[in-house]
Formats: structure tokens, sequence, C-alpha cells
């Protein structure tokens, strides 16, 4: 196995526009970042196109020197795609300061929702959530771990979302991706016909929004219903608006005006997880 000592390695150089949405799109692949997303991509089977290890970051733990020895025994890639590197190398292509010694290089094309759906047990699913410009990478990635635990059906992003293969929203969705259907750059055209697909009769699209006299533990969440969740900055957009066929709160006290949009997410979706496991 090839081992690269320099940061200015033409490899890493190139690794390292993965950063960017420009060089994500120009080469069709992205970086997961270390040893628990790793793990998580072998086990569902999902094969890295590139994996670059630090051998004796991963040693410091029992989980990292068992990850090492799955790397160098049993994963099936060409000899070239797994490379060795040093410390500065590793935290060359690390986003956070502190490496926990590998980085994953993965196909774009692995993560489109046909194949995520298929990586998924059959069962149904009744949330469909809608995310309307939210713009903060990691209020994004904490929105798509959330969905995965509430087991939501899929995930829509407006055009003026964060990308969801940023490097901060890989980290914070700490493996929603390899299970969790994402469906980006969607226009509200798009985005009604999904609700209509999902929701198979009448649609019932819920938005969430401050102030409103619905509150959302109101709401019947047992049988298909959509999610539009707003920008943190402005809240939902006109096409939010018109799309929606209600307006939900959550109560707020002591002259506290909203909630990060993370959190409220969170809120709402346990309601509906609650709700759905009612005999």
């Amino acid at each position: 196995m090839p081992l690269i000592t320099s940061p200015s390695n033409p490899r890493i150089s190139a690794l390292r526009d993965l950063h960017t949405p420009r060089g994500r799109k120009r080469s069709g692949l992205f970086l997961m970042e270390g040893p628990h997303l790793l793990d998580a991509l072998l086990t569902a089977r999902v094969q890295p196109h590139e994996i670059y290890y630090q051998p004796d970051l991963l040693q410091r733990t029992p989980e990292g020197r068992q990850l090492l020895q799955r790397i160098l025994q049993r994963v099936k890639l060409p000899p070239q795609n797994v490379v060795e590197v040093s410390e500065r190398v590793i935290e060359a292509l690390d986003a956070v300061q502190s490496s926990q010694g590998v980085v994953s290089v993965l196909p774009l094309a692995a993560f489109v929702p046909e194949q995520t759906r298929a990586r998924r047990s059959s069962a149904t699913r009744p949330t469909l959530l809608i995310l309307d410009d939210v713009a903060d990478p990691g209020n994004m990635g904490t929105i798509l771990r959330t969905a995965l635990a509430a087991d939501v059906a899929a995930v829509l992003l407006t055009p003026h979302c964060a990308d969801c293969f940023n490097p901060k929203v890989v980290r914070s969705a700490a493996g929603a991706h390899i299970a969790l259907p994402i469906e980006s750059d969607l226009s509200w055209t798009e985005i009604a016909q999904r609700v209509q697909e999902h929701c198979a009769t009448a649609p019932r699209v819920l938005l969430a929004e401050a102030g409103s006299a619905d509150l959302y533990y109101t709401c019947d969440l047992r049988t298909p219903f959509a999610l539009i969740m707003g920008n943190e900055a402005h809240g939902p957009s006109e096409p939010a608006r018109a799309l929606a066929t209600t307006a939900v709160s959550i109560p707020l006290a002591n002259g506290v005006e909203s909630l990060n949009v993370a959190m409220a997410t969170g809120i709402l979706l346990y309601e509906a997880v609650r709700q759905q496991r009612q005999p």
C-alpha cells in the first residue's frame, strides 16, 4: 500500500478540493471523516472510492485498532486506493482540528435517493421533511441525523439550502447520509409533486411558524404528511406558505420568540414518532 507524507502531494491537493462545492461537483466525490463513519459505511456495504488512514492515530482507541485491522485485511479495494498517510497529511485532509485518523472518499452516486432507500428496511413512514433554505451546515447536519433517527420517509431540500455534502454537514449528520433519502435543489413544483406522491390522497403540509394558533401536538401526525421547516433568519418563504395547508407552532414562554431550527425540527418530528407508536 502507498504511503504519502507531504500535504502538497497532488493526490492530497485534489482531495482538499472536495471541501468545496465546485470540487465535489466536478469530481463526483465527497469526504467522510472519522472511524465511526467508515465503520458504518463498511457495515452497510457501501464501498468507498478511496481510504486515507493514519495508523498511529487509529491505534489510540480499541475501536480504531479494530477498524485498522478491518481496513488492512477486509476492505476490497485496489491497493493504490487504500493509502497510509502521515499525521500532517491526515490533518490537512480533515476539516476538524483534531483528526481521528481516517478519511473516506465516496462517490456521490452511491447516495442518490434510490440507493439510500435500498439500504433501508421496508416500512410505512408517514413523515416527509422539507427544508426551506436552511442555510447553516451545523443545523443541516443535526436535522439530517434527527430525521434518520425519527425514521422520516425522505428529506427534500430547496436550492438555497446548505450543501448536504459539505464536510461540516456530513460530520454533524453522523452517518445519516448512508440510509436517509435526501433530494437536493428541488423546485417547489417538484416538491409539490413529491408531497402528492407521499400523501396519496389529499396532501397535508404542516408549516412550522412561531405564533401560529395551532399547536403542533394538536395535529394528527399518524397518517402521511409533510413538514416544512424554514430558513433560520427569514422563516418560511412565500412558496412554502403557498404549499402549506396548516401552520403549526411550538408554545414558547418568557418572551422567547423562536427556537433554533434544528431543535424545533426535533420536537416536531418526535411528536410524530410518539403519535405513530401509540396503540
